[in-house]
Formats: C-alpha cells, sequence, structure tokens
C-alpha cells in the first residue's frame, strides 16, 4: 500500500478540489459548469447572513463571476442549464448527468425504504392529495407549495398547506416533479420532460450497484484522497452500500487503498497520487464547501476544528454568527465571522481569529483582498470592521 504525508494528502485534496487555478480567460460559464461538474456537488443552505451558499464555492475558486450566469447553469432554461436540484449531500445542486446515477434513490423514495419511509406513507394514505397535486404541476407547470395550496385549498377543507408541501416533497424525491427555478428561495415544481434536457431524460439508467460505484467514483475525484467514511459521505451512501462499491472499485482497479500519515483507517485514491507544486490559494470557504463539510476530515487534514455556531446562543459562540474559513495556500488559517448588510451597502466583518500559525503582512493582504473582492462581487460599496477584527485594519487600509 503506498502512504503519504499530511502534506500530500492536504495538497491532493486541494487540487481535487479546485484550488489554486483560476481561469485566465475569467470566470465565465465554461469555466464555472466545470469547476461546478469538478466538484459534482454544490449544497443549498437557506441561511442568507451573507450570500446563499451555493454560489460560495465556485466564487472562492475562481473569483467574480455573474450571478446570472449561475441562475442560467442551475434554473435557466434551454443548453445553458446544466445543473439540477436534488438530494445528494444534503439538498444539492449536481450536473444532470447525475440524474441517471441517481435513479435508484428515486426508486427507493417510491418504494418507501429509508429515510422516505414517512413520505411513502403519506403518498399511499392519502393518494388523492398526491394525485391533484401532480395534475396541478401538469396542467400549470412551475408551482411552489405556497402557490399550491392557496389555489387548491379551495376545492375543499381537507386541504391546507401541510399535504400540499408533502404531496410535493414525495413527487421531488420520486423523481415525478423536479426543481424548475427558484421564486426567491422558494423551489418551483415542474415536471422533469419541460425541465431536464431530453438527453439526460433518455440516458440508461446503471444498475444500483453501478450508479453506486459511479457516485463513489465522483467522491474520489473530487475529494483526491479521503477514508470509506468521507467516500460515502459526499453523496449520503449507507456505510453497507460504500463498502461493497469500495470493494468492487477496488477489485476492478478504479480505486487504490493509500495510507495517510496520522490517518488510523485506510485512505483511496482514483488515481495515482500526484501531490506537484504547492498550492497557492487564497480564499473564504462556504460553511457548507465541499472542502470543509465533512468536519472530520478536516480536522485530519488541516488541524482545523471547525462547528457552525448559528444555532448556538449568542453568550456560548466562541467565533461567530456565520464564520466563514480563510484558506491561505495549504492551511486554513483564519476564521472571519461576516455578514452582508445590505441596506447599509456594506460587508461587516465582525471578526477575526487567526489561526496559532498566523498570518506574515503578506497573507492579511491575501485575507483583505479576499474581502474586497467579496464585498465587489455582492455590490457592497463598503467593509467595515468590528472591533476583533483590528488585526486586518492596516491590511485593509492598503487594500
Amino acid at each position: 500500500m503506498d502512504s503519504l504525508s499530511l502534506r500530500e494528502a492536504r495538497r491532493l485534496a486541494l487540487r481535487a478540489q479546485g484550488f489554486g487555478s483560476q481561469p485566465k480567460g475569467g470566470a465565465g460559464l465554461a469555466a464555472m459548469y466545470r469547476q461546478a461538474a469538478r466538484l459534482n456537488v454544490l449544497q443549498i443552505d437557506s441561511v442568507n447572513a451573507l450570500v446563499r451558499s451555493h454560489y460560495l464555492p465556485l466564487f472562492s475558486r475562481l473569483g467574480r463571476y455573474a450571478f446570472a450566469d449561475f441562475d442560467a447553469l442551475a434554473w435557466g432554461q434551454g443548453r445553458k442549464r446544466q445543473l439540477y436540484e436534488c438530494w445528494a449531500h444534503e439538498a444539492s445542486l449536481v450536473p444532470a448527468e447525475v440524474w441517471a446515477e441517481l435513479r435508484w434513490r428515486r426508486d427507493q423514495a417510491r418504494q418507501g425504504i429509508g429515510i422516505y419511509r414517512q413520505l411513502a406513507r403519506f403518498a399511499v394514505e392519502q393518494p388523492q392529495v398526491v394525485a391533484q397535486t401532480l395534475e396541478a404541476v401538469v396542467q400549470r407547470g412551475a408551482l411552489g407549495a405556497g402557490s399550491l395550496a392557496k389555489r387548491v385549498e379551495q376545492a375543499g377543507p381537507w386541504w391546507d398547506w401541510s399535504p400540499a408541501k408533502l404531496a410535493l416533497e414525495w413527487l421531488f424525491a420520486a423523481g415525478e416533479v423536479t426543481v424548475a427555478g427558484r421564486r426567491g428561495f422558494e423551489r418551483l415544481y415542474d415536471l422533469p420532460e419541460r425541465v431536464l434536457p431530453a438527453e439526460i431524460l433518455a440516458a440508461p439508467a446503471p444498475t444500483p450497484e453501478a450508479a453506486r460505484r459511479a457516485l463513489l467514483l465522483r467522491s474520489a475525484r473530487a475529494l483526491g484522497v479521503a477514508s470509506e467514511v468521507q467516500l460515502r459521505d459526499y453523496f449520503r451512501l449507507s456505510p453497507a452500500e460504500a463498502r461493497q462499491g469500495i470493494a468492487e472499485l477496488q477489485e476492478e482497479g478504479s480505486l487504490q487503498p493509500l495510507q495517510v500519515q496520522g490517518w488510523s483507517k485506510p485512505a483511496y485514491a482514483a488515481e495515482a497520487p500526484n501531490p506537484g507544486r504547492p498550492v497557492q490559494a487564497a480564499a473564504l470557504l462556504s460553511p457548507f464547501d465541499s472542502l470543509v463539510w465533512e468536519r472530520e476530515r478536516t480536522e485530519q487534514l488541516f488541524g482545523f476544528r471547525y462547528r457552525l455556531e448559528i444555532y448556538t446562543p449568542a453568550p456560548k459562540r466562541v467565533y461567530g454568527y456565520y464564520v466563514l474559513p480563510f484558506l491561505y495556500r495549504e492551511r486554513l488559517a483564519a476564521r472571519v465571522d461576516l455578514r452582508a448588510e445590505r441596506a447599509q451597502s456594506r460587508l461587516a466583518v465582525h471578526a477575526v481569529h487567526l489561526e496559532a500559525a498566523g498570518l506574515d503582512d503578506e497573507g492579511l493582504d491575501a485575507l483583505a483582498a479576499q474581502l474586497r473582492a467579496l464585498a465587489a462581487w455582492l455590490g457592497l460599496a463598503d467593509l467595515q470592521l468590528h472591533g476583533p477584527a483590528d488585526v486586518l485594519r492596516e491590511a485593509v487600509a492598503r487594500h
């Protein structure tokens, strides 16, 4: 079994995640899709303290891009739309080609297997609600749960918000409807054939076993090097599904086991490890970025214990409400508590917490530059530092 130092594993992970190689031609649609396809999963989250989380990973890797371009990739019409929404890691945007590889999961929803048991029970107990909901989508298209509930509510006293939402959630999980777009943050559902390209829907679905192997390979390529737990977490496979898939991929030579310095369990890579030159990265990361969303992996790779404190009472928070890790070169070097104060058109930096190794002047300049770039991308005119962010004051003045 080949072995890797922790530094080599970290470098492999950063390269696999697309850091250190911003496109020379700017962040247009093509570069954005390549990066999204490289990551395979962009997690969606409702928190909007800074910007919706699905927008941040591409900014972290590519720099400024047009929000309209991202929306075209995710929810646009025709050929520009190359991503679709599904339950992957959590609620996520994934490349449209993954549709066929997730057929088995939609089948599980129909059959009420695992996490879909409650939704499937609702569909069995309330077939009329489900049928009327689907018919409303067929007839009207691009409907949200709120507008659908108001429309159908008049049909009888049995209908309220909860059944409308449950019916749509089950139809979505089963693949009978998909997300056509969003109004604010509300999903708008329509039939897959009116949303996804015909060739995506016509692609033959692999067997469940082959599909899970394909998903594990996607995970391995996106992570660079990863343990079994980390591989299965990417698309939320079960332990049994992941173990079987990893064994089969090893047998066919598509995954190779590795020993990473300090890791108690084997790691795996989809390609012969080639860490290459040091990664020159400077990026603020969403709390839901795939580089850091698996907290144990983040601690193993970077020695960085990271917990989101949004739901922690303010007096008990250690670092702040909405804290972004700052990636500098090959380490997570700081934590930055940020808020977009849109009414005042400013990016508020509530705190900057440096890790033990600190940041030299060059590193502080890099962080200040990233904050300026983030503010400009968000259309915020000002950058405001609060007391706990004073370590950045001179660097911000230089930028």
